[in-house]
């Protein structure tokens, strides 16, 4: 039996889970949280038992002594060369990287480089794995990118309609992220379905703070809502989602700001956020249906969402099965109501019992048009099995 760690992180904490393969049962979890900033902390869960530790993690090194070192002191590991390998979800692959892949000294760079098309997550990232390959030396590093499962999205869907010097000098063009979530859902949407995901048109709703949907065409990332950045799709909890990129312009004359101050505003003050002037929320959005903004956010989230659908389903010509994961796609009752009615026209029906049950379930009726499903997304686990894989462990 080999202990895997899967680190998911992000700009300022990472999440983590120790595996024991192949059972695959999590040994321990946790996370590092405001790593870099003032009243950072570090949590970690072994045997139904949880430690806090407010603790100055100034960086990602710190934070990953600090997890090797309680591992020990907490007796999960009797010692570190029990780990047989550290899976890292990186956000962006770019063109280089279109399958999860060992990082090593020689390719650790390539990560650096592609700062510049995830510059809140990749140095963070590659900074977590440059710590892990110091404290752990001979122990595999992985990475599993985000963007690689949508590298098989065809150029007609992936193309910015810019001249095309700008796809071959600079490699703008359509990445998607939540690509290690959607694999995941999408092979166990097969399995319940109980048919070969590549005989399958799928899609699914990866629904959270960050939001996308995507085409699952036999097998494959077929199209996907998010672009070159996270900031494209539907709405988010802060993000605007698609958006005429005149706006830009046009707010920095009104506000008298810079290009850069902008998409600020429209990662970090819109969505949700912005509409509603309640919170990033759904919960608090949901909480506040008495104020019409908030009424608004509701209604603007659902039709971007169902938009996408009726897109991709004329796309690939039909869909077998409809999924919902993520935190609200996951635990929304609400939302998942509200966006099966918006496919009224299509013929989806919902199993009311089942939508507010729990669990990976379906909750579409037997005379519904087509599946609907809530999968629990696991890329904790996704990110093992590609480690698994890699290393042979």
């Amino acid at each position: 039996m080999a202990k895997i760690l899967a680190i998911n992180s992000g700009s300022s904490s990472f999440k983590f889970k120790l595996f024991e393969t192949p059972a695959e049962t999590v040994i321990a979890s946790g996370i590092a949280e405001r790593v870099g900033i003032d009243n950072s902390f570090f949590e970690i869960k072994f045997n139904g038992q949880k430690t806090h530790l407010d603790v100055d993690i100034p960086d990602q090194e710190t934070a990953v002594n600090l997890l090797l070192s309680n591992m020990i002191d907490l007796k999960i590991l009797t010692n570190l060369d029990e780990i047989k390998g550290v899976g890292h979800r990186i956000v962006a692959g770019g063109e280089k990287f279109k399958t999860s892949a060992i990082i090593d000294e020689h390719n650790i760079q390539d990560v650096h480089d592609l700062e510049e098309y995830a510059p809140l997550h990749n140095p963070a990232e590659a900074q977590g794995i440059e710590a892990f390959m110091k404290l752990l030396p001979g122990v595999p590093q992985v990475g599993v990118f985000d963007t690689a499962f949508h590298s098989t999205i065809p150029m007609i869907n992936y193309l910015y309609s810019l001249p095309y010097e700008y796809y071959e000098k600079f490699a703008v063009r359509k990445y998607g992220m939540h690509g290690t979530s959607v694999r995941y859902v999408a092979d166990r949407a097969a399995k319940m379905l109980n048919k070969p995901l590549e005989e399958l048109k799928l899609i699914v709703l990866h629904l959270g703070s960050g939001a996308s949907v995507t085409a699952v065409k036999e097998g494959k990332s077929f199209d996907t809502s998010m672009g070159f950045t996270p900031l494209a799709g539907v709405t988010m909890g802060t993000r605007t989602g698609d958006i005429d990129p005149s706006v830009v312009p046009f707010l920095m004359k009104k506000l008298d700001v810079s290009a850069q101050d902008v998409i600020d505003i429209f990662n970090n003050k819109s969505g949700l956020l912005g509409i509603s002037g309640v919170s990033s929320d759904m919960r608090d959005v949901e909480g506040t249906f008495d104020q019409a903004r908030s009424r608004m956010a509701h209604d603007i989230f659902i039709n971007r969402i169902v938009r996408y659908i009726g897109q991709y389903v004329f796309e690939m010509g039909g869909v077998d099965g409809i999924i919902f994961t993520a935190g609200i796609g996951e635990h929304s009752i609400d939302i998942r109501d509200h966006v099966v009615r918006g496919l009224d026209f299509y013929g989806a029906k919902m199993d009311w019992d089942a939508n507010i049950a729990d669990g990976e379930r379906f909750i579409s009726t037997p005379e519904s048009s087509v599946n609907l499903m809530v999968i629990p997304t696991d890329e904790e686990l996704e990110i093992v099995r590609d480690v698994v894989e890699l290393t042979q462990n």
